[in-house]
């Protein structure tokens, strides 16, 4: 009755190639042109003939053998040829509208085979509701990749790159391995929050005991520094020179007493906006003294001297303290020692063997490692490791079922030895699935009172369950049934 309709339907896989080819053309065109400039030249006479004739043959092979190779030659040929006639920009406009509606394309095909569009129903209890349709993933997915789509044509380019995750949904190994984290998602979380619960205790033994051993290696992000539109080019250079020659002569003890403030004068001091007064208890903005409490900036500026110069220290080791808050501890012991391979024995400072903690510090190295790094992160691990295998066999337990199994009546294919009936025959022949399918969608769609009486519901009893088309003699004493429902055509 719809001759659109079942054919934008019976082609709804292609839509989805098309939908993941015109995704993957897409972020190459991004990953290569990507900032967008004015313009990206003009194609060479020798370039423009060979996509010329790329797209001539590939068109050519498409009209007399289609194959899959000669859609791509024609397609990566033909959006070679608009980059360079009518811009990237609009290429890539093109591209995203057509994405849009090879997926609106899509969706009527998807709920055309669910058959959302059938205005009359034999039965009103098989009726799909678009209710109970909203409620499925695999369409809510689709309604998202569609946004994704309008959101790349409207917002920016980069959301195309979500559309390449498709592949994900296309590739059942790869699914499976998605499945193997979620499938046991509980156990998995809960390991995790066993870890986090781990990694605060060690944090508090940290925060009591080895506060100073924390000592992280940084490197500072280089200021960019621009000169304001008001000053010239000759007067920045002239304010570079300056700097460089004063840089140059100057020492660092000359630096150091000019940097001293008077007595009677506070030091200012501006704390960088990064740099928080509740996660350093004993520095205050930068200061820090080894054997009294941090100064405020109204006490003696010999002290603030010294302070300057272990800063220095620190800075010119690339040094830096991460414990001196719990909340510092617990940072650094999720963020340095879970990725490192040895936990936090590998980031920390290396104590020397006559320190009094030596022993201690030793000791809380190794239980770190043992308990956090092999035991709990191998037990995520090994959940997850476990559960692909399991997946992995199932799909192989699957595969061999549908091979050697008649899908119908379930007999095994060795039930087929010796017989004057194969295994193949029997399946392609008698058990066709496709004509049992074709045979219950007659039920559904059929008028009740123009049944025949293969098809009156007193008749078909359903699928004949370890019978097949043989007679006794053949089949053996196994099977002395003969089915009256082996071949539906």
């Amino acid at each position: 009755d719809r001759p659109k309709l079942f054919m934008i339907s019976q082609n709804e896989s292609m839509w989805a190639s098309i939908a993941f080819c015109l995704a993957v053309i897409i972020n190459l065109l991004v990953v290569l042109f990507y900032p967008f400039g004015d313009s990206i030249g003009d194609l060479s006479p020798k370039l423009s003939v060979i996509v010329w004739t790329t797209m001539g043959m590939s068109l050519l092979m498409i009209l007399k053998m289609p194959q899959p190779r000669g859609y791509m030659a024609f397609a990566a040929s033909t959006v070679v040829r608009l980059v360079y006639s009518i811009g990237l920009i609009s290429t890539l406009w093109l591209l995203g509208a057509l994405q849009l509606l090879n997926k609106i394309i899509f969706l009527v095909g998807f709920l055309g085979n669910r058959g959302i569009f059938y205005k009359e129903r034999i039965r009103t209890s098989d009726t799909v509701h678009l209710t109970v349709l909203l409620k499925q993933r695999e369409f809510l997915y689709h309604i998202g990749y569609l946004i994704v789509c309008c959101m790349g044509m409207f917002v920016h380019e980069f959301f195309y790159s979500v559309l390449l995750l498709d592949i994900v949904f296309r590739e059942e190994t790869l699914l499976n391995v998605i499945r193997s984290v979620t499938k046991n998602g509980r156990s998995i979380l809960l390991t995790a929050v066993l870890a986090i619960i781990l990694v605060y205790m060690f944090s508090i033994i940290g925060y009591l005991m080895f506060q100073d051993d924390f000592l992280m290696n940084v490197e500072k992000a280089a200021e960019n520094t621009k000169t304001p539109a008001s000053l010239g080019a000759g007067a920045a250079a002239t304010v570079g020179g300056v700097l460089s020659t004063v840089g140059s002569v100057a020492s660092k003890n000359q630096l150091a007493s000019a940097a001293r403030p008077d007595d009677n004068t506070a030091p200012t001091i501006k704390p960088s906006a990064r740099s928080f007064d509740s996660f350093f208890g004993k520095i205050y903005s930068g200061v820090r003294t080894p054997d009294k409490k941090c100064n405020t900036p109204g006490e003696a500026s010999d002290v603030a001297g010294f302070s300057q110069l272990e800063i220095d220290t620190n800075e010119r080791e690339g040094k830096e303290r991460s414990c001196d808050t719990l909340l510092m501890c617990i940072v650094t012991a999720l963020n340095q020692g879970v990725r490192n391979g040895g936990g936090l024995g590998d980031v920390l400072r290396y104590p020397s063997s006559k320190e009094p903690l030596y022993a201690a510090r030793v000791v809380y190295d190794l239980l770190y490692f043992f308990v956090v790094i092999i035991i709990v992160l191998n037990l995520i691990f090994g959940v997850i490791i476990d559960t692909f295998a399991d997946l992995r066999s199932e799909k192989t337990t699957r595969e061999e079922i549908l091979k050697n199994t008649c899908f119908i009546c379930g007999l095994d294919r060795k039930e087929f030895d010796n017989k004057d009936v194969t295994f193949e025959e029997h399946v392609h022949r008698e058990h066709n699935v496709w004509d049992y399918l074709s045979f219950i969608v007659l039920l559904q769609v059929k008028d009740p009172t123009e049944f025949t009486g293969p098809e009156s519901p007193m008749t078909w009893t359903g699928f004949p369950v370890c019978v097949a088309c043989l007679s006794p003699k053949k089949m053996g004493r196994q099977s002395k049934t003969t089915s009256a429902y082996c071949g539906i055509s």
